[in-house]
């Protein structure tokens, strides 16, 4: 599907090009558009490409602060992320925010959106105070103005949570996924994805505080749930048995328990 999506936007692309001429708004739109695709399908270098062309289009003749500048100074920020290059995207998601922040307001849910993405970017970089000092106000204004059941202060709570532990505040980190998981059963139900994956983060939590049974009954669940709804060679499955082979393993060596930390997303 994203093939043949790709190949119909290659194609609007040459023919905006022929209409419009090279310099011409819709021409940088139809760009825009084939550089979401590519990302989409992996093609993140053809992506950063293009994307690099529109910001310097639209930089120039809409000015930095307009909203489709913003956007594509954003897009060109998460294809740096997913190529690796964690430096240039903070350094576009720090004036992106600083921009958004001034120009739409800290509560505008594209800002919000800012905020995620430099947290997630100084997670990636180690910098866990900074995502700290960073996601901590934005859940609070994600949970005032979107509620506490929107995807966005879910996907800040999740976050947070990892930044907790990465910090070693293992209690706050449990409390935001215990109050997640139950959001994400109510909302979803226990078999949707983004409902795995937090219990398999709880379970770790717990893990990691020593809660060997509770640890054990949670990473059971998720993986039973995990086998049937996403197949038993599907990463997060994958993920969530070595969790659980882990822990079976610091319950039968307890008396030489060590926190043996394991990925997470």
């Amino acid at each position: 599907m994203h093939t043949l999506e790709m190949n119909v936007k290659e194609r609007i692309l040459n023919i905006t090009k022929e209409i419009y001429t090279q310099e011409h708004l819709h021409t940088f739109g139809s760009m825009a558009n084939l550089a979401h695709t590519y990302a989409n399908l992996g093609k993140l270098k053809e992506a950063k490409e293009l994307q690099v062309q529109v910001l310097e289009f639209r930089t120039r003749v809409l000015g930095r602060e307009h909203p489709n500048t913003l956007k594509s100074m954003i897009n060109l920020a998460c294809t740096y992320g997913r190529l690796g290059k964690f430096k240039e995207a903070e350094e576009l998601e720090v004036s992106t925010l600083e921009i958004s922040t001034r120009v739409l307001g800290k509560e505008h849910p594209n800002t919000l959106r800012g905020v995620v993405i430099l947290a997630w970017t100084y997670t990636n970089l180690g910098k866990w105070r900074e995502a700290e000092e960073l996601e901590v106000p934005a859940l609070e204004i994600s949970n005032r103005v979107l509620g506490k059941e929107h995807p966005e202060s879910l996907r800040i709570m999740e976050n947070l949570a990892l930044t907790y532990a990465n910090l070693g505040k293992l209690r706050d980190s449990e409390g935001l996924e215990v109050l997640a998981l139950q959001i994400c059963t109510r909302v979803w139900g226990n078999e949707h994805p983004e409902t795995l994956r937090i219990m398999a983060n709880l379970a770790f939590t717990y893990e990691s505080l020593g809660k060997w049974k509770e640890a054990k009954e949670l990473g059971m669940s998720a993986l039973e749930i995990s086998t049937r709804v996403l197949g038993k060679e599907h990463s997060e499955t994958l993920r969530i048995m070595g969790n659980l082979e882990n822990t079976y393993r610091n319950i039968e060596n307890l008396k030489d328990q060590s926190c043996i930390y394991i990925w997470r997303p």
